[in-house]
């Protein structure tokens, strides 16, 4: 179901839940809205559509991707880029890693380790900040 987006700072800044499997749906409508919003989105975060756990959608170089309980646990190459946000208005500095080591869940809640780089690695850390309740 394609939910709407949530725009309050005050719940955007709270710091996410862990996931569980009971949070399945959430990740089936973070899915659903994502899609609804391709044209200017490439990454969600479960608080965007109004729910605090730690679920995160993204692009991931052409085919969507779920995360669960998603945490960064290794990094290298920082640099400056400008983000966007559909919660937010307008573009804001960040600082981003050229490589992010991921250790996360799958929708079986099976613990994984992946690297991501480039600009799918940025996505991620976008959606994770989320889940930190960090706003850009």
């Amino acid at each position: 179901m394609v939910r709407e987006i949530m725009r309050d700072e005050a719940f955007l800044s709270q710091k996410a839940e862990p996931a569980a499997p009971e949070d399945l749906p959430v990740a089936r409508d973070l899915l659903d809205t994502l899609e609804a919003h391709r044209e200017g989105c490439v990454g969600m975060a479960a608080n965007m559509i109004g729910v605090n756990k730690r679920i995160i959608v993204f692009d991931n170089e052409g085919e969507y991707m779920v995360m669960f309980n998603p945490e960064i646990i290794r990094k290298s190459g920082p640099y400056q880029a400008r983000e966007g946000c559909l919660s937010l208005a307008g573009t804001r500095p960040a600082k981003r890693w050229k490589s992010v080591k991921v250790r996360y869940q799958n929708e079986k809640f099976q613990e994984r380790f992946r690297t991501f780089t480039g600009w799918t690695a940025q996505i991620i850390q976008h959606e994770v900040d989320h889940c930190e309740g960090i706003l850009i």
